[in-house]
C-alpha cells in the first residue's frame, strides 16, 4: 500500500519540478513600463543572440556627456529568426537608434521594440503591438 501512494507523489513532484522554469519566466508588464517609451541612440558594444531573449548592449551618451551602457532585451531568438534576424544582424560597433520601453526599476534596462540603422533600415525586435504603440504622441525620451 505504501509503495502505491509514493508513485503518484513522485510523479507529481517530477511534473511540478519540470514546470518551475515556466513559472519563473516574467511577463512584459512585470519588468517594463508600457507607459514609459524611450528612444536611445548609440554604439552597440555586445549582442547576445540566445534564449530566452536576445540582449543588445549599447553605449549611450547622456545629456551630461557621460556614456552609459544600456541593456536592451528583445524577443526570443526563434521569433526573431523567423522575422529575418541572424546572429550578425546587429554587431558590436554598429550605430543604432533603439525604441523600446524602460524597466520599471529605473535601471539602464529597456525592452527593445525596434532597431534603426543610420541608412534608415528598421528592424523589429519585439511583438508588433509593442513596436507600433507608444510613439504616436512623439514620446522620444533620449535619456
Amino acid at each position: 500500500m505504501r509503495l502505491s501512494s509514493s508513485i503518484p507523489c513522485g510523479l507529481a513532484f517530477v511534473l511540478l519540478s519540470a514546470a518551475a522554469p515556466v513559472l519563473a519566466h516574467h511577463g512584459f508588464a512585470v519588468e517594463f513600463d508600457p507607459k514609459n517609451p524611450i528612444t536611445l541612440a548609440g554604439v552597440v558594444t555586445k549582442m547576445e543572440f540566445m534564449n530566452p531573449h536576445i540582449y543588445l548592449y549599447v553605449n549611450v551618451k547622456g545629456k551630461d556627456g557621460k556614456v552609459v551602457n544600456w541593456a536592451l532585451e528583445g524577443s526570443p531568438p526563434n521569433v526573431l529568426y523567423r522575422q529575418g534576424w541572424r546572429k550578425d544582424t546587429v554587431k558590436p560597433g554598429d550605430m543604432v537608434t533603439i525604441k523600446g520601453y524602460r524597466a520599471r526599476d529605473g535601471s539602464h534596462l529597456a525592452f527593445c521594440t525596434t532597431v534603426t540603422f543610420p541608412d534608415g533600415r528598421e528592424i523589429f525586435a519585439g511583438p508588433g503591438s509593442l513596436a507600433q504603440s507608444g510613439y504616436d504622441s512623439g514620446a522620444n525620451n533620449k535619456k
